[in-house]
């Protein structure tokens, strides 16, 4: 079974809710496997949950982010989280979100993580998502097609195979390390070498980086990384040109913000941007 590091982090953000989305089922599913997807306008969430199925949450477009009584967890888009059975958790978004859920009989996740996670989706999984999102919505009367109900069985086999993280952007306890993230949140453009920034907080490099693996399961520069990504991605969607997104972030040229979020995303700021959101209607 995929084991998942235990990242310890603070609470979510504070939430400007103004659309309350109703989940479709409350105590039991038609289905041992239920796909769906849901268009959520910004400031959307669900109200607090608690379901004996496990939910695997991939997002088509925008941030997605659930809070469970521990934990916060966030994923951009084409990542995904798992939600596992029996956790209470509320999901929420800042801009406007597609995604999709896939509802999983507690009896068939026995291969996924025990506990909730981000989760790095793979090729395939994603061309299987994207097919069953393009396919007609199933009604919630349990009446689904065979070949629909193998696909997802397949798919459930692939969620299982798929490695996880504890967050996409955890946070940190140590009160060091989080004056540190501070700053960075404050201005992704901050482009101080980990040496002078340690030294701006009256640590040692080493002492640093150390507190960062610890704390973050990564290092602070791929931290960094993924908090420009995550900054990037709401500028980039609402028009701005690659070239003035790279700048505000911090990077010298355009090439080396394209360079890191290919290595990130798998594909090019533009390509990412040009993906189709069709078929934003709920389910």
């Amino acid at each position: 079974m995929p084991t998942t590091p235990k990242i310890r982090q603070h609470a979510a953000p504070r939430r400007n809710v103004q659309h309350l989305r109703q989940p479709p089922f409350i105590d039991t599913l038609p289905v041992p496997v239920y796909f769906r997807t849901e268009h959520m306008p910004s400031h959307a969430s669900y109200p607090s949950m608690c379901h004996p199925w496990g939910e695997f949450v991939y997002s088509f477009s925008g941030i997605t982010e659930v809070t469970t009584r521990e934990d916060y967890f966030l994923a951009p888009p084409h990542m995904a989280l798992w939600i596992a059975p029996g956790t209470e958790h509320v999901g929420f978004n800042h801009a406007e979100t597609v995604h999709c859920s896939v509802y999983i009989n507690r009896e068939l996740c026995t291969a996924l993580p025990d506990a909730t996670c981000a989760m790095m989706v793979s090729p395939l999984v994603r061309a299987m998502l994207e097919h069953l999102r393009a396919l007609p919505p199933e009604g919630h009367d349990g009446q689904e097609s065979p070949a629909r109900a193998r696909l997802l069985r397949a798919l459930v086999d692939q969620l299982g195979t798929c490695a996880t993280t504890g967050s996409y952007l955890p946070h940190a306890d140590d009160p060091e390390l989080d004056a540190v993230l501070k700053v960075f949140h404050d201005n992704p453009a901050d482009n101080r070498p980990i040496a002078d920034l340690a030294a701006a907080f009256h640590m040692s490099e080493r002492t640093l980086m150390r507190h960062a693996q610890r704390e973050l399961g990564m290092s602070l520069t791929e931290w960094r990384a993924r908090l420009r990504l995550v900054s990037a991605l709401p500028l980039l969607q609402a028009g701005r040109s690659v070239e003035s997104v790279a700048l505000d972030l911090g990077y010298a040229t355009s090439s080396a913000f394209i360079a890191m979020f290919r290595r990130l995303t798998g594909t090019s700021p533009g390509k990412f941007i040009a993906r189709p959101a069709n078929n934003q209607s709920s389910e």
